[in-house]
């Protein structure tokens, strides 16, 4: 009975080395390259004004390419802030070290979470004089000034004051003692469309009411309040989008919102690969995967592939997407499972279990991109790179 219960305490401790001493290439892992972070942030500061902070918005784990090391290499960049989306976000990244200022895009209002925000030394969006008040008791307890940036609302309708109110409680605001306004900003909603760059566009009217607001409260005033309003599609507008600071999320990545932009030369981070777990031959008129959706018309060879929706391979994209292997591309075929999929290499003659094959990224001249996906499943890149999820290993290059 002794040798039992004393088995029974050790078992998990050896599951648990083997687990984080396996090979995070055993099966499907995502590789990142923080070269490629620094050289994207680089490429895009080029094209800022002269003095224009860069703000590398690092939430939903790095757009799912590690936020910590996403961060670290923005920085070597030379990025100078940070954007998160949740506390929590901004709560990883001081605990992994990061000391560059962090501002939270998300909405916090909670009086017990703006204090652990004011603790950590992390900035908070606010959106409504209530929170200003508080943030202005919590740093006159404390002694200490709490800094925050106020958003305005100009046409997103999500966050941020009324521009019709914004004037009257901006007043009541810098007459607060207790907290310092680093920054003041708005959010463009349709900066990624085909016009965004034409003066009547929904873009340019949101930047004439951003600016007329700030006009309203002689923003000149106050010179050490940073102005921003431009995500990545804002940036690549122009340079009258740009104001003290931008908020670069996709390009860090190595993408661009518009494809209308092609000056600019940007490097995907992300390669996304899986290794090739079982081949077999099936015959003609046979159904592949649930459902069977998909019907053979030859005798055809098949390579099953260890990653499916569960890892973040949207089933949408069942019959739409291939594969590299070698530089040559292989279709998938029938419907993705839960944590596979298949792939047709009857006319491959190379391909063996444990192969790697790659779903996105670049190999000798064949190139797969989140954008291509993005279409495919009549969606948005920024939705298939926040896709992916934990339990693919982010390899760091």
């Amino acid at each position: 009975m002794q040798s039992g219960l004393k088995n029974s305490k050790y078992v998990p401790q050896i599951v648990s080395r083997q687990l984080f001493a396996l090979d995070p290439t055993q099966r499907a892992w995502i590789e990142v390259s923080g070269k490629s972070i620094e050289y994207n942030v680089r490429a895009i500061k080029s094209l800022l004004t002269n003095g224009c902070q860069f703000m590398a918005v690092v939430k939903a784990d790095g757009y799912g390419h590690e936020a910590k090391f996403v961060s670290q290499h923005a920085i070597k960049g030379g990025a100078d802030k940070l954007g998160v989306a949740t506390l929590q976000e901004g709560l990883y990244l001081r605990s992994e070290g990061i000391k560059e200022p962090i501002l939270v895009l998300g909405n916090i209002y909670r009086r017990e979470d703006l204090l652990i925000c004011f603790q950590n030394n992390l900035m908070p969006t606010i959106s409504d004089i209530k929170q200003c008040i508080v943030c202005n008791e919590i740093g006159e307890k404390y002694k200490q000034l709490f800094y925050i940036h106020l958003k305005i609302d100009t046409g997103m309708s999500r966050l941020g004051f009324e521009v019709k109110n914004f004037v009257q409680y901006f007043e009541n605001i810098i007459a607060l003692e207790n907290i310092k306004i680093d920054g003041i900003y708005s959010h463009l909603s349709t900066a990624d469309a085909l016009d965004a760059s034409h003066e009547n566009s929904y873009a340019n009217i949101q930047r004439r009411t951003f600016l007329e607001v700030l006009a309203n409260i002689s923003i000149k005033k106050y010179p050490d309040i940073k102005i921003h309003l431009a995500n990545s599609a804002g940036t690549l507008i122009g340079k009258e989008f740009h104001f003290d600071m931008v908020r670069i999320g996709l390009c860090m990545y190595g993408y661009k919102p518009s494809q209308s932009q092609k000056k600019l030369k940007l490097k995907p981070a992300l390669t996304l690969k899986s290794k090739v777990s079982f081949i077999r031959i099936v015959d003609n008129k046979v159904g592949i995967s649930y459902g069977k959706k998909f019907i053979t018309n030859k005798k055809t060879k098949l390579a099953v592939i260890s990653i499916g929706y569960a890892d973040g391979i949207y089933r949408t994209l069942s019959n739409k997407i291939s594969l590299i292997h070698n530089s040559k591309m292989y279709p998938q075929i029938g419907a993705i499972t839960m944590d596979q999929l298949m792939i047709d290499i009857t006319d491959a003659n190379d391909i063996n279990v444990g192969d790697t094959v790659i779903l996105l990224g670049f190999d000798k001249g064949k190139c797969i991109s989140p954008i291509d996906w993005a279409d495919a499943a009549s969606t948005i890149p920024w939705e298939i790179l926040c896709a992916f999820k934990n339990r693919l290993p982010r390899v760091q290059i």
